[in-house]
């Protein structure tokens, strides 16, 4: 990674609404409000997040959280995986609640050790793409958001959330928030990762250009709940979330509370076609054009022809191919 925990810049997609297999909504109940226990407060940051820009305010939102009346413990790390490894050995020594200061990306690795435990999660907004917390409901302002883990903090709540749970061909698992996307957008992250010039964003403009002189629909097959579908298509996207790639609603229905996961299908687009639509993706109105199709399912194994890396919330992920399943519940948020 180039810099660890920022997500790439995802390229695009478009995409109509055909309704698939449909699953159990999730219901919130109070028993879901789970009390949160005593005990330190664990906190990654990336200051390389959002190009650096919010670096500054690390101590500021620090003594916020202490204002919460718990012990505040910064986790060292200087790379993805020792952040990942910070967060999962707080987890296992006792950290009370985990809160993570970045975009998407240092989002993703904190998910990793808190999803499917007890411990509640704040996500505190401060990288170039910051879809979970946005789509979860918190404030756009760092200090807003700290403001708000604080408050939760010293009240002892959480709020439950769906995640989606991946789980690839070898076995391996991984965890998501927002988006997994796994057509042309996941295809141009993995051009842009492999270059080594230009630095920062013209590398994905230039992955973009490069990847768009070879576009060409690939064959997919879909398991929407056990019934198999085949398709021709540029762009395939799964939401537990709506949004990526800093606020395109890639899945603009999809809801991280009902249980469900939202599969955005792209068919046979041409290059003219895909950079006509692609603006309409950030309003969500990609979804009327006649070569999309949606889902909502509880389970969908995506395959393709060719080798496909998926890119979830950002983060470089799993290869195709994959099934992801929405665990209702699976996190609890600081709100």
């Amino acid at each position: 990674m180039r810099a660890w925990g920022r997500g790439a810049e995802s390229a695009r997609r478009g995409l109509d609404r055909a309704d698939g297999p449909t699953g159990t909504v999730h219901a919130v109940t109070a028993d879901d409000h789970r009390p949160i226990p005593d005990g330190p407060v664990a906190v990654l940051a990336n200051p390389t997040a959002g190009r650096g820009r919010h670096r500054g305010l690390l101590p500021d939102l620090l003594d916020r959280l202490s204002a919460a009346g718990r012990p505040v413990r910064l986790l060292p790390a200087a790379s993805a995986d020792e952040a990942e490894s910070a967060c999962r050995s707080a987890v296992a020594e006792g950290a009370a609640a985990l809160v993570a200061v970045g975009g998407d990306g240092t989002v993703h690795r904190a998910v990793q050790a808190v999803a499917g435990t007890a411990v509640p999660f704040g996500p505190v907004p401060a990288g170039t793409g910051n879809d979970f917390a946005a789509d979860t409901g918190f404030p756009a302002e760092p200090r807003a958001a700290v403001d708000v883990i604080t408050a939760a903090l010293r009240e002892r709540r959480s709020r439950p959330v769906d995640l989606a749970r991946m789980t690839g061909s070898a076995g391996t698992v991984r965890w998501y928030g927002a988006v997994l996307a796994a057509g042309f957008d996941a295809i141009v992250n993995e051009r842009a990762n492999r270059m080594r010039w230009p630095r920062g964003p013209r590398r994905y403009d230039l992955a973009i250009v490069a990847e768009l002189a070879r576009l060409r629909p690939r064959r997919y097959t879909l398991t929407l709940d056990g019934e198999r579908v085949e398709v021709d298509a540029v762009l395939v996207a799964v939401g537990n979330g709506a949004s990526y790639g800093g606020g395109m609603r890639i899945c603009p229905a999809a809801d991280p509370t009902d249980g469900l996961l939202d599969v955005v299908v792209g068919g046979r687009f041409d290059r003219r076609t895909l950079i006509r639509v692609k603006p309409r993706i950030y309003a969500g109105t990609h979804v009327t054009h006649p070569l999309v199709r949606t889902y909502r399912v509880r389970t969908v194994t995506v395959a393709a022809e060719g080798g496909i890396t998926t890119y979830a919330d950002g983060e470089r992920s799993l290869p195709l191919p994959v099934t992801i399943t929405a665990v209702p519940a699976a996190i609890h948020l600081l709100r």
